[in-house]
């Protein structure tokens, strides 16, 4: 979910190479016919937003033309630098990485329940600006703290319900796709895009719970997490 760009598109171009049959969605139409002819015979796909409130049944219909689903990998998600906290961006950003997150990751969840037989891998892009605040980026940070909490409480659930489905949680650091404005912008340690989607296909292969790109940035997390809260909201980042 995800797949017109950036990493979705990267990580799908690698499975298909690998010979994953796959259903991918996104809302650029043309993006996905583009993918689609490149890999005719393992590669079907849906016009989804997850925006939209039909969007789990346009799932349950991709799912129907793959004839299955193994395997969710939900790459779909927005952020911007608003120091200036225009409303309108806050609330953009929570719509589409919190509502329509849980949107289809409940959607993807159930259907590993219900039809299924209670099996399936449910992986997720989060990324490691939901550890801290981060002050540039409040909505992004803290939609991103979200989904890291979510998918550790369906985590749970399945456990308590004794269901096999396994989850991923990938926090990646910068990459360089276009949800960044490395124009206006300055960001450290940026990641090419092909270097981190091969990190990914190996997170999702070996079912990684929770994988942390590069090792530069589990350091910097590591020590994230030791830094008191009254400290850190006092830093300039």
């Amino acid at each position: 979910m995800g797949a017109t760009s950036g990493m979705g598109s990267k990580v799908a171009c690698l499975l298909a190479e690998k010979g994953w049959r796959l259903g991918i969605a996104g809302r650029r139409e043309e993006n996905l016919k583009e993918l689609q002819e490149k890999f005719p015979q393992n590669v079907v796909y849906e016009v989804v937003d997850i925006n939209e409130e039909e969007a789990p049944s346009r799932l349950l219909s991709l799912i129907d033309k793959l004839g299955g689903m193994d395997l969710y990998f939900h790459v779909s998600g927005v952020g911007r630098q608003n120091r200036e906290l225009e409303p309108q961006i806050e609330i953009m950003t929570t719509q589409t990485n919190v509502v329509g997150f849980t949107r289809m990751v409940t959607a993807a969840f159930n259907y590993f329940k219900e039809k299924n037989n209670g099996y399936g891998h449910l992986a997720v892009i989060s990324s490691i600006a939901g550890i801290k605040g981060l002050s540039h980026a409040p909505s992004y940070s803290a939609t991103k703290s979200f989904d890291n909490t979510y998918i550790q409480a369906l985590a749970q659930l399945a456990h308590s319900q004794k269901l096999h489905i396994k989850f991923t949680d990938i926090r990646p650091g910068f990459v360089d796709t276009p949800l960044l404005d490395t124009v206006k912008h300055h960001y450290p340690m940026l990641m090419d895009v092909d270097y981190v989607a091969g990190k990914i296909v190996r997170a999702i292969e070996k079912q990684k719970r929770v994988k942390v790109i590069d090792w530069r940035y589990r350091i910097l997390v590591f020590f994230w997490k030791l830094i008191p809260n009254c400290i850190w909201e006092r830093m300039k980042i």
